[in-house]
Protein backbone atom coordinates (compact mmCIF):
# COMPACT_ATOMS: atom_id res chain seq x y z
CA UNK A 1 0.00 0.00 0.00
CA UNK A 2 2.99 2.29 1.16
CA UNK A 3 4.53 1.64 -2.36
CA UNK A 4 1.00 2.55 -4.47
CA UNK A 5 0.56 5.80 -2.59
CA UNK A 6 4.48 6.93 -3.37
CA UNK A 7 3.83 5.84 -6.62
CA UNK A 8 0.59 8.14 -7.10
CA UNK A 9 2.72 10.78 -5.68
CA UNK A 10 5.28 10.98 -7.97
CA UNK A 11 3.15 10.62 -10.63
CA UNK A 12 1.39 13.51 -8.92
CA UNK A 13 4.26 15.39 -9.20
CA UNK A 14 5.83 14.63 -12.24
CA UNK A 15 2.01 15.46 -13.70
CA UNK A 16 2.27 18.88 -11.92
CA UNK A 17 6.18 19.61 -13.02
CA UNK A 18 4.96 19.16 -16.78
CA UNK A 19 1.90 20.95 -16.44
CA UNK A 20 4.11 24.11 -15.19
CA UNK A 21 6.09 23.43 -18.33
CA UNK A 22 3.54 23.21 -20.89
CA UNK A 23 1.52 26.53 -19.07
CA UNK A 24 5.07 28.28 -19.12
CA UNK A 25 5.85 27.63 -22.98
CA UNK A 26 2.37 28.67 -23.80
CA UNK A 27 2.46 31.74 -21.62
CA UNK A 28 5.70 32.90 -23.60
CA UNK A 29 4.29 32.30 -26.78
CA UNK A 30 1.45 34.67 -26.01
CA UNK A 31 3.44 36.71 -24.81
CA UNK A 32 5.71 36.71 -27.57
CA UNK A 33 2.94 37.06 -29.83
CA UNK A 34 1.45 40.05 -28.21
CA UNK A 35 4.77 42.17 -28.20
CA UNK A 36 4.87 41.41 -32.01
CA UNK A 37 1.51 42.78 -32.30
CA UNK A 38 2.19 45.83 -30.16
CA UNK A 39 4.91 46.24 -32.57
CA UNK A 40 2.78 46.16 -35.84
CA UNK A 41 0.23 48.37 -34.27
CA UNK A 42 2.91 50.30 -33.45
CA UNK A 43 3.94 50.90 -37.28
CA UNK A 44 0.41 51.00 -38.02
CA UNK A 45 -0.27 53.53 -35.66
CA UNK A 46 2.93 55.70 -36.19
CA UNK A 47 2.57 59.50 -36.97
CA UNK A 48 2.38 60.15 -40.14
CA UNK A 49 4.02 63.64 -41.08
CA UNK A 50 1.36 65.12 -43.68
CA UNK A 51 1.38 68.35 -45.88
CA UNK A 52 -0.49 69.47 -48.45
CA UNK A 53 0.26 71.23 -51.93
CA UNK A 54 -2.45 73.27 -53.90
CA UNK A 55 -2.07 74.96 -56.93
CA UNK A 56 -4.23 77.73 -57.93
CA UNK A 57 -5.48 79.67 -61.31
CA UNK A 58 -5.43 76.45 -63.66
CA UNK A 59 -5.84 74.23 -65.74
CA UNK A 60 -3.57 74.99 -67.96
CA UNK A 61 -3.28 72.77 -71.18
CA UNK A 62 0.38 72.45 -71.04
CA UNK A 63 1.87 73.14 -67.83
CA UNK A 64 -0.82 71.26 -65.46
CA UNK A 65 -0.96 68.31 -67.88
CA UNK A 66 3.28 68.51 -67.16
CA UNK A 67 2.55 68.81 -63.42
CA UNK A 68 -0.56 65.42 -63.15
CA UNK A 69 2.44 63.62 -65.04
CA UNK A 70 5.29 64.02 -62.67
CA UNK A 71 2.88 63.77 -59.41
CA UNK A 72 1.37 60.54 -60.84
CA UNK A 73 5.10 59.14 -61.08
CA UNK A 74 5.77 60.22 -57.72
CA UNK A 75 2.06 58.78 -56.43
CA UNK A 76 1.30 62.47 -55.18
CA UNK A 77 -1.77 63.98 -54.48
CA UNK A 78 -2.77 67.14 -54.72
CA UNK A 79 -5.63 69.90 -54.49
CA UNK A 80 -6.33 72.21 -57.84
CA UNK A 81 -8.54 75.44 -57.09
CA UNK A 82 -9.69 75.99 -60.48
CA UNK A 83 -11.32 78.85 -62.37
CA UNK A 84 -14.24 78.22 -63.91
CA UNK A 85 -13.41 79.53 -67.58
CA UNK A 86 -10.41 77.27 -67.63
CA UNK A 87 -12.02 74.62 -66.23
CA UNK A 88 -14.31 75.56 -69.45
CA UNK A 89 -11.65 75.81 -71.93
CA UNK A 90 -9.77 72.25 -70.69
CA UNK A 91 -12.59 69.89 -68.85
CA UNK A 92 -10.32 66.60 -69.70
CA UNK A 93 -7.75 67.70 -67.46
CA UNK A 94 -10.40 68.63 -64.56
CA UNK A 95 -11.36 64.67 -65.66
CA UNK A 96 -7.90 63.74 -65.51
CA UNK A 97 -7.76 64.92 -61.53
CA UNK A 98 -10.77 63.70 -60.47
CA UNK A 99 -9.59 60.32 -61.95
CA UNK A 100 -6.00 60.50 -60.85
CA UNK A 101 -7.28 60.86 -57.42
CA UNK A 102 -6.67 64.62 -56.81
CA UNK A 103 -9.43 66.99 -55.07
CA UNK A 104 -10.63 70.04 -57.23
CA UNK A 105 -12.21 73.23 -55.63
CA UNK A 106 -13.62 76.33 -56.47
CA UNK A 107 -11.73 79.72 -57.28
CA UNK A 108 -13.73 81.67 -59.01
CA UNK A 109 -14.85 81.90 -62.23
CA UNK A 110 -12.79 84.78 -63.47
CA UNK A 111 -10.51 85.01 -60.45
CA UNK A 112 -12.73 88.06 -59.37
CA UNK A 113 -11.63 89.21 -55.49
CA UNK A 114 -14.30 90.01 -53.26
CA UNK A 115 -14.94 93.47 -52.25
CA UNK A 116 -17.73 95.05 -50.04
CA UNK A 117 -19.57 96.61 -53.47
CA UNK A 118 -19.48 92.92 -55.52
CA UNK A 119 -21.12 90.27 -53.18
CA UNK A 120 -23.46 89.11 -55.35
CA UNK A 121 -21.15 89.55 -58.38
CA UNK A 122 -18.60 87.15 -56.17
CA UNK A 123 -21.34 84.63 -55.19
CA UNK A 124 -22.61 84.00 -58.09
CA UNK A 125 -19.31 83.03 -59.92
CA UNK A 126 -18.96 80.78 -57.24
CA UNK A 127 -22.03 79.07 -58.27
CA UNK A 128 -21.70 79.25 -61.94
CA UNK A 129 -18.24 77.39 -61.44
CA UNK A 130 -19.83 74.73 -59.02
CA UNK A 131 -22.04 74.16 -61.64
CA UNK A 132 -19.28 73.90 -64.40
CA UNK A 133 -17.28 71.92 -62.09
CA UNK A 134 -20.28 69.24 -61.43
CA UNK A 135 -20.60 68.97 -65.01
CA UNK A 136 -17.35 67.71 -65.65
CA UNK A 137 -17.17 65.77 -62.48
CA UNK A 138 -20.38 64.66 -61.25
CA UNK A 139 -19.40 65.64 -57.91
CA UNK A 140 -20.46 68.69 -55.76
CA UNK A 141 -17.57 71.21 -55.24
CA UNK A 142 -16.74 71.71 -51.55
CA UNK A 143 -14.30 73.69 -50.97
CA UNK A 144 -13.16 76.94 -52.26
CA UNK A 145 -9.95 78.96 -52.52
CA UNK A 146 -11.17 82.76 -52.72
CA UNK A 147 -8.53 85.12 -54.38
CA UNK A 148 -6.45 86.71 -52.24
CA UNK A 149 -8.15 85.07 -49.15
CA UNK A 150 -10.66 88.32 -49.33
CA UNK A 151 -13.99 85.82 -47.86
CA UNK A 152 -17.22 86.51 -46.36
CA UNK A 153 -18.27 83.77 -43.89
CA UNK A 154 -21.92 84.13 -44.96
CA UNK A 155 -21.16 81.93 -47.97
CA UNK A 156 -20.45 78.80 -46.06
CA UNK A 157 -23.80 78.41 -45.05
CA UNK A 158 -25.64 79.92 -48.39
CA UNK A 159 -23.40 77.97 -50.20
CA UNK A 160 -22.33 74.97 -48.06
CA UNK A 161 -18.52 75.47 -48.60
CA UNK A 162 -15.61 75.21 -47.12
CA UNK A 163 -12.83 78.01 -47.94
CA UNK A 164 -8.97 76.89 -47.64
CA UNK A 165 -6.17 79.22 -47.63
CA UNK A 166 -2.53 78.27 -46.76
CA UNK A 167 0.12 78.55 -44.43
CA UNK A 168 2.88 78.69 -46.89
CA UNK A 169 2.97 81.26 -49.66
CA UNK A 170 5.85 80.69 -51.89
CA UNK A 171 5.06 83.64 -54.29
CA UNK A 172 6.06 81.58 -57.31
CA UNK A 173 4.12 83.64 -59.81
CA UNK A 174 6.55 86.75 -59.04
CA UNK A 175 9.46 84.70 -59.52
CA UNK A 176 10.95 82.28 -62.15
CA UNK A 177 13.91 81.04 -60.25
CA UNK A 178 13.38 77.37 -59.78
CA UNK A 179 16.29 77.16 -57.57
CA UNK A 180 14.40 79.91 -55.36
CA UNK A 181 11.57 79.08 -55.59
CA UNK A 182 12.27 75.07 -54.35
CA UNK A 183 14.13 76.18 -51.67
CA UNK A 184 11.54 78.50 -50.09
CA UNK A 185 9.43 75.53 -50.43
CA UNK A 186 11.32 72.81 -48.54
CA UNK A 187 12.38 75.79 -45.91
CA UNK A 188 9.38 76.90 -45.00
CA UNK A 189 7.03 73.71 -45.10
CA UNK A 190 6.80 71.44 -41.81
CA UNK A 191 3.88 68.78 -40.60
CA UNK A 192 0.25 69.84 -41.32
CA UNK A 193 1.11 72.59 -43.76
CA UNK A 194 -0.78 74.14 -46.59
CA UNK A 195 1.24 74.88 -49.23
CA UNK A 196 0.09 77.43 -52.36
CA UNK A 197 1.32 77.55 -55.57
CA UNK A 198 0.07 77.86 -59.03
CA UNK A 199 0.01 75.63 -62.15
CA UNK A 200 0.01 78.26 -64.54
CA UNK A 201 3.43 78.61 -64.83
CA UNK A 202 6.32 76.18 -65.87
CA UNK A 203 8.84 77.50 -63.28
CA UNK A 204 6.28 76.78 -60.89
CA UNK A 205 5.90 73.14 -61.90
CA UNK A 206 9.33 72.50 -62.25
CA UNK A 207 10.06 73.71 -58.87
CA UNK A 208 7.13 72.28 -57.49
CA UNK A 209 8.37 68.88 -58.47
CA UNK A 210 11.71 69.59 -56.98
CA UNK A 211 10.57 70.79 -53.87
CA UNK A 212 7.88 67.14 -53.43
CA UNK A 213 10.83 65.01 -54.51
CA UNK A 214 13.03 66.81 -51.73
CA UNK A 215 10.05 66.72 -49.05
CA UNK A 216 9.35 62.94 -49.59
CA UNK A 217 13.19 62.37 -48.85
CA UNK A 218 12.41 64.00 -45.18
CA UNK A 219 9.89 61.46 -44.75
CA UNK A 220 6.61 63.67 -45.61
CA UNK A 221 3.32 62.14 -46.98
CA UNK A 222 1.18 64.50 -49.47
CA UNK A 223 -2.31 64.62 -48.94
CA UNK A 224 -5.35 66.35 -50.33
CA UNK A 225 -6.75 69.59 -47.98
CA UNK A 226 -9.33 67.54 -46.31
CA UNK A 227 -7.38 65.71 -44.52
CA UNK A 228 -5.28 68.31 -43.25
CA UNK A 229 -8.32 70.40 -42.00
CA UNK A 230 -10.08 67.27 -40.75
CA UNK A 231 -8.44 64.33 -39.31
Amino acid sequence: MKKILTAILLFDMAAGLLFSYLYGMRSRAIAADSGMANVAAGLETEDVRKIAITFDDGPHPRYTEQLLDGLKERGVVATFFVTGEHAELHPEVIERMKEEGHLVGNHTYSHIQLTKNNREAFKKELIKTNEILKGITGEEVQYVRPPYGSWDKSFEKELNMFPVLWTVDTLDWSSRNVGCITEKIVSKTGENDIILMHDYYETSVTAALKAIDKLLEEGYTFVTVEEILFD
